[in-house]
């Protein structure tokens, strides 16, 4: 798979008048990295959103992604899916360590995996893409300092990189389906996508 085309820097910048800053909105299969005093805004429903970042050096960053592949498939698209979730981790963390951060010093906040997605609840989505990201940081020995996982409600995320803060609102009465639109749109496309045998990671 090129998965260039399917995890990309965030290009939607507002000024949040709530919080009085520069803020940052991604959207599914979207990231952003921050040395600057900004608030990067998502919102989640079986996609998980990692937050990590070096507090020593005020820099951190946040993607949005969902494991392509349903699971109940053979194990060659299992590998497939699951590396895609290594690419969408890895770009996260190589843009840090470019704005400065050090790999010794990454921690994590982790958040979604919502049984969110009407119709393919048999599939389990949100609890394999919360597994995912919890086995990612133990193989990287990343420290995991909070977590807010899985449960059948969308979460809209507030992270503030220079502070490393982290606030969390579960969304219990939506009043449509842009969320599960979005979602739902973004795995027909990366399933559309073409396949490869690799993943360069750098």
């Amino acid at each position: 798979m090129s998965y260039d085309a399917d995890v990309h820097l965030a290009p939607n910048t507002y000024f949040d008048r709530h919080f009085g800053c520069q803020a940052v909105k991604i959207l599914p299969g979207e990231y952003f990295v921050t040395a600057k005093d900004q608030l990067i805004v998502t919102v989640l429903g079986s996609c998980v959103a990692a937050c990590v970042f070096d507090a020593d050096r005020e820099i951190g960053g946040m993607n949005h992604f969902l494991l392509p592949n349903d699971g109940a498939v053979d194990a060659g698209m299992v590998n497939e899916s699951a590396r895609y979730g290594v690419y969408a981790m890895e770009l996260l963390i190589n843009h840090l360590l470019k704005l400065g951060a050090r790999r010794s010093r990454l921690a994590a906040k982790v958040f979604g995996g919502g049984n969110v997605l009407q119709g393919i609840t048999y599939t389990n989505v949100g609890e394999r893409n919360a597994e995912f990201v919890l086995e990612f940081l133990r193989n990287e020995r990343i420290p995991l300092l909070a977590q807010d996982l899985l449960d059948r409600f969308p979460r809209k995320v507030y992270y503030f990189p220079s502070t490393s803060k982290v606030m969390v609102r579960k969304l219990k009465n939506m009043h449509n389906t842009t969320i599960i639109d979005r979602e739902s749109e973004y795995r027909m496309r990366m399933k559309a996508a073409p396949k490869s045998g690799e993943v360069d990671l750098f």
